[in-house]
């Protein structure tokens, strides 16, 4: 622990410094509206794997993936079984990779004097997707000055050859960062490893629904993953005929109640049982709303009620997930160019279902001791 994993120089790394040398950089200077630092790199990525024996990145160009399980890159069939709120940024962040692609269409066809092919084979939207998901997926945070030539997005972005081979886990601890005194990227670690082991980094205390959008992958057992449970959900469970109704949504609205309510490995989260604690509310209690919100007990039937919905909550959501693993089982006997990403998706499922079957015995044992 607290030893040096991995020292990689500068003239290693991979930023829009080395794509402004090559033959890219006097278009990308030319070109207006300037272009961003991330579609800077994202065209050199394509260029150079273009360039195949010819590109001095070839040996690292080799280890990259051929094809990435982002969501980003799935079809929307499969998106359509994520679960929320994960399916909603993953259709943000294909809306958005298009949107890209089709911005940058007239600057990649400056590019046409570099190419014999034709522009349009070379730089097509699986190229530019494959390109993006390299970026997002591998680079590591390093600030550059800004420069006039590119938008004025952050440029942070650095590819690190070799660096990234080492794998994530949620049960280490690094410490990584560019350092301006050796001029390298570090990684020290703060967990111990054994000789022969493997050394792992962490990406971040990430849930698997972070994990899967940003590196397209999750891991089993994650200590930080949850199961999200969304307003509409929340609603189904509420008395229909409660006057004070429009009133408590309001108030959990404006206080930041409706969104980031989870199971987790220990249970209901605080915040969605203090959110059901609020709404179960009667009407002789609504006058204790603020209380309500800071957790207080208000009362004991406030108290039953909400683990009763709670449980209701977390009973449906398993159904639910159970229904969408039946889909996901069919689909993939009928769907045999789906069956990495659906496999995938089924592994998400089967961790947010272990969590949510540890909920269930949590909340039946917390009704257990307030009977």
């Amino acid at each position: 622990a607290g030893e040096l994993v991995i020292s990689l120089p500068e003239k290693c790394l991979l930023t829009t410094a080395v794509v402004l040398s090559s033959s890219l950089g006097e278009y990308i200077t030319k070109w207006k509206p300037p272009v961003s630092p991330l579609l800077a790199l994202c065209t050199f990525l394509v260029a150079e794997k273009h360039a195949g024996d010819k590109s001095v990145w070839k040996p690292y160009l080799d280890v990259l993936p051929k094809t990435y399980t982002c969501p980003v890159c799935m079809e929307q069939e499969v998106v359509s079984l994520l679960p929320e709120p994960l399916r909603k940024k993953a259709q943000e962040q294909k809306a958005m990779v298009h949107e890209l692609y089709e911005s940058s269409r007239a600057f990649f066809s400056s590019l046409k004097p570099l190419f014999a092919e034709n522009i349009e084979t070379v730089f097509n939207y699986s190229a530019l997707e494959w390109a993006w998901c390299t970026v997002n997926t591998r680079t590591v945070y390093m600030k550059h000055s800004q420069r006039d030539c590119f938008s004025l997005e952050p440029d942070v972005y650095a590819l690190a050859p070799y660096l990234d081979l080492l794998n994530h886990s949620s049960n280490v601890q690094v410490k990584a960062a560019f350092n301006e005194q050796t001029r390298s990227y570090e990684i020290r670690t703060n967990t111990q490893c054994k000789k022969y082991e493997e050394v792992f980094i962490c990406y971040g205390p990430h849930d698997n629904q972070r994990l899967l959008l940003e590196y397209g992958f999750i891991t089993v057992d994650n200590p930080h993953s949850s199961v999200y449970v969304s307003s509409d959900t929340l609603l189904r469970y509420l008395p229909p005929l409660d006057n004070q109704r429009n009133a408590k949504l309001s108030i959990l609205k404006n206080h930041d109640f409706l969104e980031n309510l989870t199971f987790g490995w220990d249970g209901p989260s605080w915040r969605l049982l203090t959110a059901l604690k609020l709404l179960n509310l009667r009407e002789d209690e609504f006058t204790c709303w603020k209380r309500a919100l800071l957790g207080d007990v208000i009362s004991a039937t406030n108290e039953e009620q909400t683990l009763n919905v709670a449980e209701k909550i977390c009973c449906f959501l398993t159904e639910e997930m159970q229904q969408v693993l039946l889909q996901i089982s069919h689909l993939k006997s009928d769907k045999e160019n789906l069956k990495d990403h659906l496999a995938l998706v089924e592994a998400l499922h089967l961790e947010d279902l272990k969590i949510l079957q540890k909920s269930a015995e949590i909340l039946c044992n917390l009704k257990k001791a307030t009977t």
